[in-house]
């Protein structure tokens, strides 16, 4: 049988013969464009050395040179491929981001907020699952522009202020006072002197005290302080209560209203003895006068509303007999200096101020906070006076010299309330953070911080007995006072002078704390709403507060 009869065999997809030859010419074609290459590169390298070639032309290809030359065309393809890069990694950032951000569930609320962002609710094919893709992909994208527009503006700014900064040279200034002032400032630095001498000399005594007596007396406060429950309520007014106070005699409280009126009440039985009326704004600060009550031509107690003034008042007339002018915007805190001559204020208008009583002269302008003041209390000497804020930021002033001689940080949200210790170098702050801290003065720090309430906290008041105004402090029947024998009045001081605080808040309770462990006693509820004031009475029979509720409570121990 002849070969020329022999089927060839036939492969799927191909021929075996053209198969065979189409590969042998791909392997011939890529030998000859290599060598081809080679030589090419071989001729440029002998043309840069400035050797001539054997024959013009020989083995060089014009369009070859242009091929290998081609350094623009491989720029090119670099710039190419960055830009893929780039838009690769920008993806993987938006991933992240998208990652990040908690999208809604519910289909209702993930059209909401599709619409909300000026998109199609829903897209042809959509389902609830792919809605909720297509909004964290457009929310991720939202995030990233807004991003690189904070991140432009902040670049700008940032040049803006060190173009500030160079023009211009911060620099302390003082600004000149008033001989009034001087004479003030050397006034208040002979009687705080004298008061912290005393102050000194008392805390001496309390040491000698033996320790089993501390701890009894310790003891019957704890028993004393848990044992608290309402006692009396009264409406105050139709509108809501924002200050109490109570004077030094413990026997009647000031109560000041949002309706700018202020009232006097007898306690314990809750009778109103006089109505003042002076104010045409909501109440923000109230303070009696160390001395109320004991002379006819003294100014018993001050207030200050938001209308910017601030009234003098005596208890035996129903309108002021005094009025400082100067704050420019809505008064909130007042307290008297310990001497009695002085007055200073807090305000909206982001000052502090000192007046003179007597004159109703203002003394001193003092700024430093960076939002507006809310509160300010004197310390028991007399020397400093403690201001907070709206800023977060509590500072310690030195009245003698004028100076800020410290401040008092640790706050994430405003301050609405502080109070000194009677020991003369412990602070209470109470802040919107839900937290009052402790600063010891000594270290110029925060020692403390307790978590008070799970609302913001409106005010802090330690309790300060006054032994000028209270002839014995009142306890209860239960309350074990024997101990080893040793009854004196020191004992009494040392147990009701600083021992405990309160806190009043925004979660409607206030809170009975005592002082050095910083523990719970008590939780005292009866409001119902916000607790806008406390304070305690200087005998320490009572805790008076008022409310949103438009009720002012009183509350003590069960048996007094």
């Amino acid at each position: 049988m002849s070969n020329s009869g022999k089927k060839e065999r036939i492969h799927f997809g191909t021929l075996e013969k053209e198969a065979v030859a189409h590969a042998k010419r791909k392997r011939e074609e890529e030998e000859e464009h290599d060598a081809m290459s080679t030589t090419v590169v071989d001729s440029l390298l002998d043309i840069s050395e400035g050797a001539v070639p054997a024959r013009p032309g020989a083995h060089i290809d014009l369009d070859q040179i242009d091929e290998v030359m081609g350094d623009d065309e491989e720029l090119m393809l670099t710039d190419d491929a960055l830009a893929t890069r780039r838009r690769a990694m920008a993806e993987f950032d938006r991933k992240r981001i998208a990652r990040t951000i908690a999208i809604p569930t519910n289909d209702a609320h993930v059209k909401d907020a599709l619409r909300q962002n000026e998109q199609p609710i829903c897209l042809f094919g959509e389902d609830a699952g792919d809605r909720r893709d297509r909004l964290r992909y457009i929310l991720s994208k939202i995030a990233i522009e807004r991003r690189d527009a904070g991140s432009e503006q902040q670049e700008i700014e940032d040049e803006d202020m060190k173009s500030d900064d160079e023009d211009e040279v911060q620099e302390v200034f003082y600004t000149e006072g008033s001989e009034a002032l001087l004479h003030a400032r050397q006034n208040i630095a002979k009687q705080s002197l004298a008061r912290a001498e005393q102050r000194v000399e008392r805390q001496r005594e309390d040491c000698k005290v033996d320790l089993a007596a501390v701890r009894c007396l310790r003891q019957n406060l704890v028993a004393q302080l848990t044992n608290y429950t309402i006692v009396g309520s009264q409406v105050g007014d139709d509108r809501p209560l924002s200050r109490i106070a109570f004077a030094p005699n413990s026997r009647q409280l000031l109560v000041g209203s949002w309706s700018g009126a202020i009232k006097l009440w007898d306690i314990p039985g809750c009778k109103m003895a006089r109505l003042f009326r002076g104010h045409t704004d909501r109440v923000g600060g109230l303070s009696f006068h160390p001395h109320a009550g004991q002379s006819k031509s003294c100014v018993d107690f001050a207030s200050g509303a938001s209308d910017n003034e601030i009234f003098l008042w005596s208890l035996e007339k129903d309108t002021p007999v005094g009025n400082l002018k100067g704050h420019q915007s809505r008064v909130v805190h007042v307290d008297h200096h310990p001497g009695g001559d002085y007055l200073g204020s807090a305000s909206y208008d982001g000052s502090w101020r000192l007046w003179d009583i007597t004159t109703e002269q203002e003394l001193l302008l003092q700024e430093g906070h960076s939002r507006e003041v809310f509160a300010l209390r004197f310390q028991c000497d007399g020397s400093l006076v403690a201001t907070a804020g709206l800023d977060g930021i509590g500072r310690i002033w030195d009245l003698r010299s004028g100076r800020s001689i410290a401040e008092l940080e640790g706050h994430a949200k405003e301050i609405f309330g502080l109070d000194w210790s009677p020991n003369g170098y412990q602070l209470a702050t109470g802040s919107a953070d839900n937290t009052v801290r402790i600063f010891d003065l000594r270290k110029i720090a925060s020692v403390q911080q307790i978590p008070a309430h799970k609302s913001m906290v409106t005010d802090v008041r330690f309790f300060h007995y006054d032994s000028t105004q209270c002839s014995e402090p009142r306890v209860s029947e239960d309350m074990d006072t024997s101990g080893d024998g040793n009854e004196d009045m020191s004992a009494h001081k040392r147990l009701c002078d600083g021992q405990y605080l309160a806190t009043a808040s925004n979660d409607g309770l206030i809170n009975v704390w005592t002082a050095g462990d910083w523990k719970l006693q008590k939780s005292l509820a009866g409001h119902v709403g916000k607790v806008l004031s406390v304070d305690i009475a200087r005998d320490g029979s009572y805790i008076a507060s008022t409310g949103f509720d438009k009720t002012f409570k009183l509350w003590a121990a069960d048996k007094i």
